[in-house]
């Protein structure tokens, strides 16, 4: 091999190894601008699903199937207590679902001091449950339940063993879904010292006890509302409700259900504990 050949050769060899290098190293992924989904981005994605979904009342951080009402009750409280809200006219606080937390405690049936009456904005909810039963029926609102609840922000949960109602379909008309009633009873039912069928006859007086404002229940296109707007629109349609009386939750800035506060005999009464939307607009699609 001559000089030439052999310095050529040598100056080959250090490209050649780069290039392989090259190759192997790690490329940057390419930057998206403001108007662009990041490539390759899994919290993108979670965050979207998050986003997209947006998670009903029932449920935290996870979609359950929709006989699996176990993780779609209570909320995890952390914030204003809505009294205090109510004082500056604003409702404040957040909502963070969770169906087993600090708050829940074991308790003799009929040992609680008021009922938290909650009503699902079906919208919602069914935009992240195409196929339940209550979807079906292009709800506004719709009963989730007649909640025993204590001054102190804790409630009694899963207080007996008692039988459900003998004839689940007699309650169709508030509770679409059978496995939503059974969970309903079992969990928080028990605990009002009723049996099954005087527990369902007293949430469905409840549920027929409020009137539903008439711009909400005649929606026809997604809106958005103060927190404050939506209690003044539930207050002019149910005059003998106080203002203090109801609490919203919210997931993602959107509306997921109103909450009204009754003694035990299902009149109206100032929350206790009980925590409201703490969003400073929420929107509210219609339904479908």
């Amino acid at each position: 091999m001559n000089r030439l050949a052999t310095t050529s050769l040598l100056l080959a060899i250090p490209l050649f190894i780069n290039g392989c290098q090259s190759s192997q190293r790690p490329q940057p992924a390419p930057v998206a601008s403001n108007n662009q989904r990041p490539v390759n981005d899994r919290a993108y994605d979670d965050r979207y699903q998050s986003e997209s979904h947006h998670r009903h009342h029932h449920g935290g951080q996870s979609v359950a199937s929709n006989d699996d009402w176990s993780s779609y009750d209570r909320p995890e409280t952390s914030d204003t207590p809505l009294e205090d809200a109510a004082r500056s006219g604003v409702a404040q606080g957040g909502r963070s679902r969770s169906h087993h937390n600090r708050r829940a405690l074991t308790a003799a049936p009929g040992q609680f001091d008021f009922y938290v009456l909650n009503l699902s904005w079906s919208p919602e909810f069914c935009s992240g449950h195409p196929s339940a039963a209550e979807c079906a029926q292009h709800r506004a609102f719709t009963l989730h339940g007649l909640w025993p609840q204590n001054n102190d922000g804790t409630y009694p949960e899963d207080c007996s063993e008692a039988p459900g109602p003998a004839s689940p379909s007699q309650y169709a008309d508030i509770y679409p879904d059978a496995s939503l009633l059974q969970h309903e009873w079992q969990t928080h039912g028990t605990c009002s010292g009723l049996s099954a069928d005087q527990f369902f006859t007293l949430a469905r007086r409840a549920d027929q006890s409020v009137q539903i404002p008439s711009r909400l229940a005649h929606l026809t296109q997604t809106i958005s509302l103060a927190p404050s707007q939506i209690i003044t629109l539930f207050t002019q349609a149910n005059s003998s409700f106080p203002a203090n009386s109801l609490a919203l939750t919210c997931g993602n800035n959107f509306l997921t259900a109103v909450e009204v506060c009754m003694d035990k005999n299902l009149k109206p009464e100032a929350c206790s504990a009980v925590k409201s939307c703490g969003a400073t607009q929420v929107r509210i699609p219609p339904p479908q």
